[in-house]
């Protein structure tokens, strides 16, 4: 079969995984990225999976300890800072920056295009166009949209559809492990920390520093931090600038105002651990994500394919993100190998849609639902809502890969019935 060409919107980990993983079949890929500086150093900790390292590999990227920090305790602190909960784990916790680079690497430089912010498609039969906004137009045979959440290809065919938000946030911080405190050093950095003040989920982790090294003395640790945050009141407020811009989609970090900034950091001293609360305290840039999820009742338009977060956005809990980009790229080039397209992306439509609609489920439940559960008044919650059960957390964390190795045999033997 001649040389086919796929037109890839999005340059981040699901468009470079999308990209190899079609070459490697023979496809001619270019991806475009509309931002237009090269995206190192964005991204934080990133949780790994079995299916991911294998994904990697596949592609020629050898997946091993120097690419991440492994872990192989998980500690419950109570505010005060006393240790009452550990547990044995095994994980490699990575950063979104290390994959970013070990993917981006490889591509010719043509075939990686910055600053092509893309306008809207345009199709035939016989082909697909990518009309970008400086006017350029590039035609090609397959065009995958794995542009995140907010994706512009899924915005031209699925208009109606909009993330819903969860009721909660995730605060974020990260802080050089050269600036850790030596006590707090020796006391939890190489360990998996999790607080639990009421109604919230403080996690805690070493990951590649912010150069992407694993090396001791040169790594990070790393912060999550879910708290409720009602969307008429609370939510509006943090996303509101010092100028009085509010920024509804999500307010970058630098606009964050100072007195929210600091807030948090006050709000972290109060509710969770000493150790981890200085980590956050000496962080410069905290910032926050709303959490939303999202479901695509449709993944392809003729010869347009939704991939990653393009397609279904997951709460982060299941900690599957990329590693479901992973899977719908290698669904995505197994289903075009010797067909044409529309009859490989009928494929890749049957084997996605279940495998997306059941992380997103994943990802609504356990941890998920208690933290949106927290809006509700008290006297309507559970008894699990009101509370957080550790065996419950515990076993969710050591059983994350399972879990998805379960949703995944489950949704192809839904897509071959």
């Amino acid at each position: 079969m001649a040389s086919r060409r796929a037109l890839v919107v999005g340059g981040s980990l699901g468009g470079l995984l999308a990209a190899h993983l079609l070459r490697g079949t023979g496809w001619e890929v270019v991806v475009f990225e509309r931002n237009a500086e090269d995206l190192t150093g964005r991204g934080a900790g990133l949780g790994t999976h079995p299916q991911l390292i294998d994904v990697l590999r596949r592609i020629g990227i050898d997946f091993d300890e120097s690419m991440g920090v492994k872990i192989d305790n998980l500690t419950f602190l109570d505010r005060h800072g006393r240790f009452y909960l550990e547990v044995e784990t095994a994980r490699i916790m990575s950063s979104w920056g290390r994959l970013y680079r070990s993917l981006r690497d490889p591509l010719p430089p043509e075939s990686y295009q910055l600053g092509m912010g893309l306008v809207r498609v345009e199709q035939d039969a016989a082909s697909v166009t990518a009309v970008f906004a400086d006017g350029t137009r590039v035609a090609g045979d397959l065009l995958v949209g794995a542009d995140g959440g907010r994706s512009t290809v899924r915005e031209q065919f699925l208009p109606e559809v909009e993330a819903e938000y969860a009721g909660y946030v995730a605060w974020r911080a990260m802080l050089d492990e050269r600036e850790v405190p030596p006590d707090i050093h020796a006391e939890i950095f190489e360990r998996f920390t999790i607080c639990l003040p009421d109604g919230e989920l403080f996690l805690a982790y070493p990951v590649p520093g912010r150069n992407n090294e694993a090396q001791r003395g040169r790594r990070a640790y790393n912060i999550v931090w879910y708290r409720p945050a009602e969307p008429e009141r609370i939510l509006p407020d943090l996303c509101t600038d010092a100028s009085g811009k509010r920024h509804d989609d999500g307010i970058p970090p630098p606009l964050i105002r100072p007195d929210v900034v600091a807030t948090i950091k006050d709000t972290a001293r109060a509710l969770v651990a000493p150790q981890v609360a200085e980590i956050l305290a000496r962080t410069k840039q905290p910032f926050f994500q709303p959490i939303v999820d999202l479901v695509s009742p449709q993944l392809t338009f003729g010869r347009v394919a939704l991939l990653g977060d393009a397609a279904f956005v997951a709460r982060p809990h299941v900690g599957a993100g990329v590693t479901k980009a992973a899977l719908d790229a290698v669904s995505l080039a197994e289903a075009l190998v010797d067909a044409d397209v529309p009859d490989g992306l009928a494929r890749y439509e049957r084997e996605q849609q279940p495998f997306g609609r059941a992380i997103v489920a994943l990802g609504r439940a356990q941890e998920g639902a208690h933290l949106s559960a927290q809006l509700k008044p008290l006297d309507q919650r559970t008894t699990a809502e009101r509370k957080w059960d550790e065996q419950a957390l515990v076993d969710a964390h050591l059983m994350r890969s399972e879990n998805l190795r379960k949703v995944l045999m489950t949704a192809r033997t839904e897509a071959r019935a």
